[in-house]
């Protein structure tokens, strides 16, 4: 029997609120790395964050909900969540720029 819960899927996140300026990019780094979660952070010129992140969809909601606090320093309005299928075959977490 298999588990979905550990199938690998994929999360694309945008953050908005004051997240830019504040450790954000780290913080979401930080949070997916011991998570094991592969994918990558920016900034984005409209002010927001932008998260591409794959693993298991347990993992994935851990995620969320850490980058729903976000670090102490920000403030998060609300996010745009798109489950969608794993595509990028990543390695490791990574702040792009």
């Amino acid at each position: 029997m298999t588990d979905v819960n550990h199938s690998i899927t994929a999360v694309h996140i945008i953050v908005h609120g004051y997240v830019q300026g504040v450790g954000f990019r780290s913080f979401v780094q930080m949070q997916a790395l011991p998570l094991e979660i592969a994918g990558w952070v920016r900034n984005r010129a409209d002010g927001t964050v932008e998260i591409w992140a794959e693993g298991s969809r347990h993992k994935l909601e851990r995620l969320v909900q850490q980058v729903q606090r976000g670090p102490r320093h920000g403030s998060v309005n609300h996010l745009d969540i798109d489950w969608q299928q794993p595509k990028d075959f990543l390695s490791g977490f990574h702040i792009r720029w």
